[in-house]
C-alpha cells in the first residue's frame, strides 16, 4: 500500500484535525446565511475601524443582489469585480453569487490590454469596479458589450471622521483622498444599489456544484486562463482550513486581510474562511505596516495569512515595539517560499508558529501545509489537508508512481479541486486526469509524507507571491521594432522572489531602446510583470526543434548574475 493510499501523514496532524471534513452540500450563500444566524451581532469586517456586523452584511447583501438583478443579472451570467479589499468588494462577490452568477476578480492594477484579454475570454458585461479604474474599464472596445459600470468610492466604508479628514482643503488630505477615489461619468454608483430593497427571499438560490468564481491564473503553462471554481470547492477549502487550525475560537478571531481579495489566497481567507469561522475579517486595501499597527491597537490579530515579505516586514515593526502580536493564534504563509530566517523573527515575537501552505489556483487554492505542532518540517511544504489525496508521478507518464525519495509531478484530488478552465477543454483535459490535479511542480516526499518542492516543471515565474506568464511578456517584447525574438526567465534572487529578466536577439542592423521597451511594458504590463532588466544575446539556445530553452537561459543568467545587475542599474 502506498504512504498516498492510507493516508499514513495523518498521525503528524495537530490534535483535534480530523481526517476528513464533512462534505459540503450548500452553496457559500448558506455558508453566509448560517454565520449570521449563528453570530448576527458579531464583526464581519472592520475597515479603518468602521464596521460591519454579519447581520449588516446580509442586509447589504441583499440590497445590492436585488440592484444587480434590476440591472439585468441572472443565474450564470459573469460579473467583473476590479476592487482594492475593501466591504464594498466582500458584498459584491456575496450578492453576485446570491443571484447564481459567477464573480471574476481581476487586479485593480491591470493595464488595459490585460484586463481587454480577460474579457475577450469570460465575457462579462457588468463590472464593479474601484471608482479609480473606471476609466479604464470605459476606454475598453465597444464590441466587448460591457453595458453597465459601477462605480465604487471606498472612501464611503471608512468611519465618518476618516472622511471628513480626507476633505480638509490641505494639499496632504487632497494627496490622500486622490489615491483613493476620483470622479467618474456614466456609471452606477455602489451607493444606490446599497439603497435598493432587499432581493426577494424566495429568488432563486445557487447550489454547491455551481460555479462560484473564475479566477484567471498562468496554470502550469502559457498564458492566463480562467479556472472554474465551484461553492463546494470554495467552502471546502475554508472547512479544510478551519480543520487545520481547531485552536481558532469561532465567533470571536480578527483576521487580517493582507492579501489582495482578486488572489485566490486572499479571496478565501479574508471572504470566505472568515465567514465560515464567524470572524472578523480586518481589511486593508494595501499592505502598510502603519495602518497594520493602528488597526491592531482596536482589534488584535488573532489570525494571520500572508506571504514572507510581509511577515518580515510585521516582525521587524514588532521588534521596534510598534505592533503586538502576541496575540496570534496562527499564522501561515503562502505563494512563495518561507526562509528559517523570517520564521524565526516572527516567532521570536508572535505568540503562534509561522507556518508554510502550498497550493495553486486550481485547488481553491491551499492543498498543503505543515501542522500547528511539533511535528513539523520547516523546509518543506508539508502534508496534504483533510480530506485530500496526494501522488507523486512521472513527469512524463503520470499514471505512474516514484518512490518514496524520488524525485516526481505532485498531483492532488480532494473536493477542493476546480473544475477545469473557461472556454479551454485542451488545458482542462491536460490538467485534470480523472480527477487529479496536476500541479506541474516537481516534488519529493518522504516517508512521513512531508513534501518539498524540488523544481517547477515549467517555467511560471514568481515574483512578490504573483504568477508572470513568460510567453504573455514576450509577446509584448516581440511588438518592439528591431526585435527578431526573446525569451523572459525569472533569475532568483533570494527569499523565494525571482526578478523576472529579458533577452532579446536583433535583426541585422537593428539596435534596442531599452527606454521604448520599459515604455511599452509600463503600457501593456502590470508592474510586477515588467522585466527589471534588459540584455541584448547574439543567439538564444534552441532544442532540435527550434524550441527556446527557457532554463537553459535561466541558468546562464543564474552563473551571471553580474550582467542582470549592469542591465538594471541601466535603468
Amino acid at each position: 500500500m502506498h504512504l498516498n493510499e492510507s493516508r499514513a501523514w495523518n498521525r503528524f496532524y495537530a490534535p483535534g484535525t480530523p481526517v476528513d471534513i464533512e462534505p459540503v452540500t450548500g452553496s457559500l450563500i448558506d455558508l453566509l446565511d448560517g454565520s449570521v444566524a449563528r453570530w448576527p451581532g458579531q464583526d464581519a469586517i472592520s475597515f479603518f475601524g468602521e464596521t460591519v456586523t454579519y447581520r449588516e452584511l446580509a442586509d447589504r447583501v441583499a440590497r445590492v443582489a436585488n440592484g444587480l438583478a434590476k440591472l439585468g443579472v441572472k443565474a450564470g451570467d459573469r460579473v467583473a469585480l476590479i476592487m482594492p479589499n475593501a466591504p464594498q468588494h466582500v458584498i459584491a462577490f456575496y450578492a453576485v453569487l446570491r443571484l447564481g452568477a459567477i464573480v471574476v476578480e481581476h487586479n485593480p492594477l491591470y493595464t488595459r490590454d490585460e484586463l481587454e484579454t480577460q474579457f475577450r475570454d469570460h465575457g462579462a458585461t457588468v463590472v464593479v469596479s474601484w471608482d479609480k479604474v473606471v476609466p479604464t474599464i470605459q476606454s475598453l472596445p465597444a464590441e466587448l458589450g460591457i453595458h453597465t459600470v459601477i462605480a465604487v468610492d471606498v472612501t464611503r466604508a471608512m468611519p465618518f471622521m476618516t472622511r471628513l479628514a480626507l476633505r480638509l482643503p490641505v494639499a496632504k488630505a487632497r494627496e490622500s483622498r486622490a489615491k483613493l477615489t476620483g470622479p467618474t461619468t456614466g456609471t452606477v454608483a455602489f451607493a444606490a444599489l446599497e439603497r435598493t430593497a432587499p432581493l426577494p427571499a424566495d429568488h432563486a438560490r445557487p447550489a454547491a456544484s455551481d460555479v462560484a468564481c473564475l479566477q484567471y491564473t498562468s496554470g502550469t503553462t502559457g498564458a492566463p486562463k480562467g479556472a472554474m471554481i465551484t461553492h463546494a470547492n470554495l467552502w471546502s477549502n475554508a472547512r479544510q482550513g478551519a480543520a487545520w487550525m481547531p485552536e481558532f475560537t469561532r465567533g470571536e478571531g480578527s483576521i487580517y486581510g493582507l492579501l489582495p481579495m482578486f488572489h485566490s489566497f486572499g479571496l478565501l481567507l479574508s471572504v470566505i474562511y472568515s465567514v465560515e469561522t464567524g470572524s472578523r475579517a480586518v481589511l486593508f486595501p494595501t499592505f502598510d505596516p502603519e495602518l497594520v499597527s493602528q488597526a491592531a491597537k482596536r482589534f488584535p490579530p488573532t489570525f494571520v495569512p500572508a506571504v514572507p515579505p510581509m511577515f518580515d516586514r510585521l516582525a521587524r515593526v514588532a521588534r521596534d515595539g510598534k505592533l503586538d502580536l502576541s496575540g496570534v493564534v496562527y499564522a501561515i504563509s503562502g505563494a512563495m517560499t518561507l526562509t528559517p530566517a523570517v520564521v524565526k523573527r516572527w516567532e521570536d515575537l508572535a505568540g503562534s508558529m509561522l507556518n508554510e501552505g502550498y497550493g495553486l489556483t486550481e485547488s481553491s487554492p491551499v492543498a498543503l501545509a505543515n501542522p500547528f505542532s511539533d511535528t513539523r518540517k520547516l523546509g518543506t511544504i508539508g502534508i496534504p489537508f483533510p480530506s485530500i489525496d496526494i501522488r507523486v508521478v512521472d513527469p512524463n507518464s503520470p499514471e505512474i508512481e516514484v518512490a518514496l525519495g524520488e524525485t516526481g509531478e505532485l498531483l492532488i484530488a480532494g473536493p477542493q479541486v476546480f473544475q477545469g478552465y473557461w472556454n479551454r477543454p485542451e488545458d482542462t483535459a491536460a490538467t485534470l486526469l480523472d480527477g487529479w490535479l496536476r500541479t506541474g511542480d516537481l516534488v519529493v516526499q518522504d516517508e512521513d509524507g512531508f513534501v518539498t518542492v524540488v523544481d517547477r516543471k515549467k517555467e511560471i515565474i514568481i515574483t512578490g507571491g504573483f504568477n508572470v506568464s513568460p510567453s504573455e511578456v514576450e509577446a509584448v517584447l516581440n511588438q518592439l521594432p528591431g526585435v527578431a525574438e526573446s525569451v523572459v526567465v525569472g533569475v532568483p534572487r533570494g527569499g523565494g522572489v525571482e526578478v523576472v529578466t529579458a533577452a532579446v536577439v536583433l535583426e541585422p542592423g537593428a539596435t534596442f531602446d531599452v527606454d521604448a521597451a520599459r515604455a511599452l511594458a509600463r503600457e501593456q504590463l502590470a508592474e510586477y510583470k515588467r522585466p527589471s532588466s534588459y540584455l541584448v544575446w547574439e543567439e538564444l539556445p534552441k532544442s532540435l526543434i527550434g524550441k527556446i530553452l527557457r532554463r537553459r537561459v535561466r541558468d546562464t543568467l543564474v552563473a551571471d548574475r553580474s550582467a542582470v545587475r549592469a542591465a538594471a542599474e541601466g535603468e
